[in-house]
């Protein structure tokens, strides 16, 4: 009896333990190493190893960084010399930082898409198999315009490129906040750019903003996103929704909001990212009022480019 009672009680303490570190996000999708940033703000990865030790005190196995070459590119910054070497330098850096620890760490490449050495780099990228797995693209840093017809022309060049190498595109898709954001942008993608790239992966960071929930352009576009979801469009197939940096300020009375619209996306498109410190996000994340199975599914979510 005392033999069958401890072993139950063993069993008991393993599923609880097994639960607890299955609570955890198994891939946090969206980090940056910010030692090429202007001010890095308080608390980011300057380093792999910061940004190890940060997974480790959230209990988060894996991460996806997310190169911020295309920074060198950033037009509201003053003009660097050599400014194609930098992004290369800063991409090559970056996967050195993943090959650190690679059983942890996915590189992914960045590029400013509007520069006329964007598909040159695309390629250069394509062909290292430290770099290969993705494109992270930032809209807002390169100044992007949807609603300007020879930037969608580029982007859709950039996009062929990306799904020519079969490279997932994480896109920080909402525009620099002095332009125009909404369902009308994000109509432009879904018609313009998703057929462009139909054969890998697409991963809209931030839910489709740029920190934070406030603005109703976010929501308006998600929206737009929503339908076509529920229309089953099929440009809709292969793309995801990343829930970061929605916590970075003003979303608290957007909870509500956000479960419903994660809902409407449908929780298996959902990719937890943290954007920053991951313990804090996370628990900010755990937050929203969602069921305790609709936290495990998106924290058990795994981009298809990491599988």
């Amino acid at each position: 009896m005392q033999v069958g009672y401890l072993f139950t009680r063993l069993v008991l303490i393993g599923l609880l333990v097994c639960r607890c570190s299955y609570a955890q996000p198994a891939v946090d999708h969206h980090q940056h190493l910010l030692r090429s940033a202007v001010t890095p703000p308080e608390g980011f990865p300057l380093s792999a190893a910061e940004l190890i030790a940060q997974m480790d005190e959230a209990g988060i196995r894996r991460a996806v960084i997310l190169s911020i070459a295309y920074q060198f590119g950033n037009p509201s910054r003053p003009p660097i010399d050599n400014e194609h070497a930098r992004v290369k330098a800063e991409n090559d850096w970056t996967r050195e930082q993943a090959a650190l620890y690679p059983e942890r760490l996915t590189a992914i490449c960045g590029v400013n898409p509007l520069k006329e050495y964007a598909l040159a780099e695309i390629q250069r990228c394509a062909k290292d198999p430290g770099l290969r797995r993705g494109l992270k693209l930032h809209f807002g840093n390169s100044d992007v315009d949807l609603d300007d017809s020879a930037h969608v022309v580029q982007l859709q060049m950039v996009f062929r490129e990306a799904n020519r190498h079969r490279m997932a595109i994480v896109v920080h898709l909402r525009s620099n906040t002095k332009r125009t954001w909404g369902a009308g942008q994000a109509k432009v993608f879904l018609q313009k750019l998703l057929p462009a790239a139909p054969n890998v992966p697409i991963q809209i960071a931030h839910m489709a903003g740029a920190g934070g929930y406030d603005d109703p352009g976010i929501d308006a576009a998600v929206g737009v996103f929503v339908d076509a979801i529920a229309a089953r469009d099929k440009r809709m197939k292969r793309v995801y929704f990343e829930i970061s940096g929605v916590f970075l300020e003003q979303w608290e009375s957007k909870v509500n909001l956000i479960a419903k619209r994660l809902r409407a996306i449908g929780v298996d498109r959902i990719l937890y990212g943290s954007d920053g410190p991951p313990l804090p996000n996370w628990r900010a994340f755990r937050t929203l009022p969602l069921t305790e199975a609709e936290f495990l599914k998106i924290e058990s979510n795994i981009a298809p480019y990491l599988k």
